[in-house]
Parts: structure tokens; sequence; C-alpha cells
């Protein structure tokens, strides 16, 4: 099977960030990964076809992959109007074996509890992962266990290491100096920003005891802080930026 990496290499060199003055935003990007076609019933296709659509990630095991309604909406509103990334207002829902994965260069994973992977899924998502594709999983709480454990399944021999604060994944759009925010208390553990590294590239980044995914939510639902809030959407937005320039 060819490589995909060659054309998302391109997309990707043509990407431009301007952050010599924080929290200047990054130019738009050109084009989203290849197209898959296939006749589905998808959400009606962005005006922009430069704009990019964040993909929530269905997994199987109860960990209710759905959790966090508000989240996406409000992460692309944020992006909207910080940045000059072209986003589409649609949220897609995809497994791991879709067709149409390759369409979406970042996916969002969220949810409690567990999380299972078939054996067809495990190596879908390998595949995605090794040729461009972006995940972020966050512990809305309890899921660090079973994601580890699913991860080890991807990539038997790619460990979940804990990133360093110096990781460009942590000042790409926003400065973080000490890596991820801490938004929900949890167990009361400092917030912890792991990742896999595929040829010097971060390809799935887990927040853990952060909760990114919650703080990206409307106000009202926890009671955050506006500083908390703002914090997650901007954590949230470096991921993205990162995403879709490395």
């Amino acid at each position: 099977m060819k490589k995909l990496i060659t054309p998302i290499v391109a997309f990707l060199v043509s990407a431009t960030i301007a952050i010599a003055q924080y929290p200047q935003p990054i130019q738009q990007i050109p084009q989203p990964f290849p197209q898959i076609q296939r006749p589905v019933q998808q959400p009606a296709r962005q005006e922009n076809p430069s704009a990019v659509t964040i993909a929530r990630l269905k997994y199987d095991g109860g960990g209710n992959w759905y959790w966090g309604r508000s989240a996406i909406p409000n992460l692309h509103k944020f992006m909207k109007e910080n940045t000059k990334i072209a986003i589409e207002d649609n949220e897609v829902v995809v497994t791991a074996t879709d067709p149409e994965l390759f369409r979406y260069p970042f996916l969002f994973l969220t949810g409690h509890g567990n999380v299972r992977f078939s054996d067809d899924e495990v190596s879908a998502l390998r595949t995605y992962l090794e040729n461009g594709g972006f995940l972020f999983a966050n512990d809305s709480y309890s899921l660090a266990e079973s994601f580890r454990r699913e991860m080890a399944r991807v990539f038997p021999d790619n460990e979940l290491v804990e990133l360093p604060f110096s990781n460009p994944i942590y000042h790409t759009l926003f400065d973080f100096p000490n890596g991820p925010p801490k938004i929900h208390l949890h167990d009361g553990k400092p917030a912890q920003g792991f990742g896999i590294i595929l040829k010097d590239r971060v390809a799935v980044f887990f927040a853990y005891e952060s909760d990114i995914g919650d703080g990206l939510e409307d106000h009202e639902v926890y009671n955050d802080p506006p500083e908390k809030h703002q914090a997650a959407l901007r954590m949230a937005a470096n991921l993205v930026a990162y995403a879709l320039t490395h």
C-alpha cells in the first residue's frame, strides 16, 4: 500500500505559523488529508475545501465516547476567532475502520472507563497514525488504564512517554511553560501530557489528570472559572495547530 505521507508532508510544509507575538494566530492551512471517495451519509461538505474537520473517535468498551457535547463546538468557535486556521463547523464521528478516516487529520477521543478497539481497529489506527494522523486522547476520568492497554496493542514498540515542557506542542500557538493546564481536580495529581513519538513527531497526545476536554465545555456544565476554560481552549488549539504542521 502506497504511503500517504508524501501528500501529507506537502500539505504540512505549506502551512506557516507565526508565533513571534503571543498569541498571534497561525496562517490558514491550505489542504486537509487526501480524501478517500465513497458514497456515505456525511454532514454537508464545507464551503471552504481547505477547512479542517475535527473528528470524534468512537470506540467500544462502554467508556462513553460521546462525552462532552459542547467541547468541539466551543473549540471551533475559539479557533475561528483566534486563529486563521479554516475550521469546519460540523463535528464528525468516525471509527478507526471508517474508510473516510484519512479525511480527518485530527481525532479527538474522550470519556470515562473502558476503551476497547477491535483487531481491525488497532491495525487501521496504526496505519492512520503512521501516515500523518494525530490523536488527542483526553482522560475525563478513569480512562488511563484501558487507553494505555489499547495503545500498547496499536504500538507495541512505542510507549506513551511524558513530554518535556519544551516540546513544541506546548508552544505552537500559546505558551504553556509548565505543560498541560490543570483544569479539574480528579485525584489531585499534577496534570501530565504523554505522547507516542513516531519519527520525531508526536502522533498521540494523552492528557492525564488535566481534563482539557471537560474544560472546553460550556461554562455552566462545570462552572469552571473563565481562566481555566481559556486555558483548555488554548491548549486544544495548540494541539490542532501542531497536528497540522508536524
